[in-house]
């Protein structure tokens, strides 16, 4: 489950990347990966210099089963839509702020932004908390996130970078993250 649920949350990524996510065997991934391609669940490409993986909607609706199933195995489907509903105010915080570092980019504005973000992160990290009681694959998100906002000091792509394990992305794939286990969609 894990390694098609690390390609529902990356997008589009190699298997080295996609064993990462959840700390795999990268050798094991490739081998999932093979039989989950040979099921129709995922596709492999390549764009230029670009080649990954990436999940084709009969592989999306199996994940979403298997979510499914892990979330009424533990019996915390309330617990995680509480979580997702307490998540949805910092959200709207977090979006705003990457979008003022996408569509105004300036020191001004990226201190601003960081101020925002770094000003999220103890919620980041009792939500996780939250989370990571009912499943442990959620382990990881604040750490991520704080990582990048450090990194941002120095290099402000680490707000928003897409290429990177930006504050951006760490969000959006937290998002994604619970949306897709609670079976509900943005």
């Amino acid at each position: 489950m894990l390694t098609l649920h690390a390609l529902r949350l990356k997008g589009f990524a190699d298997t080295v990347v996609l064993a990462d996510r959840f700390d795999l065997d990268a050798e094991a991934t490739q081998e999932v990966l093979d039989d989950y391609a040979a099921k129709g669940w995922v596709t492999s490409s390549s764009f230029g210099d670009l080649s990954g993986w990436s999940l084709t909607e009969a592989g999306r609706r199996a994940n979403e089963d298997q979510l499914a199933h892990e979330l009424d195995g533990v019996g915390s489907r309330d617990e995680l839509a509480h979580v997702h509903d307490a998540f949805l105010p910092y959200n709207a915080t977090v979006t705003a702020a990457c979008s003022a570092a996408q569509l105004s980019p300036s020191p001004a504005t990226y201190d601003q932004v960081r101020v925002q973000l770094t000003d999220v992160t103890p919620a980041l990290m009792a939500l996780e908390a939250d989370l990571t009681a009912r499943l442990t694959r959620f382990a990881g998100y604040h750490r991520r996130f704080r990582v990048a906002l450090f990194r941002a000091d120095d290099d402000p792509r680490w707000l928003t970078a897409t290429e990177l394990d930006s504050c951006h992305r760490v969000w959006f794939e937290l998002h994604e993250d619970l949306i897709a286990t609670l079976g509900i969609t943005r």
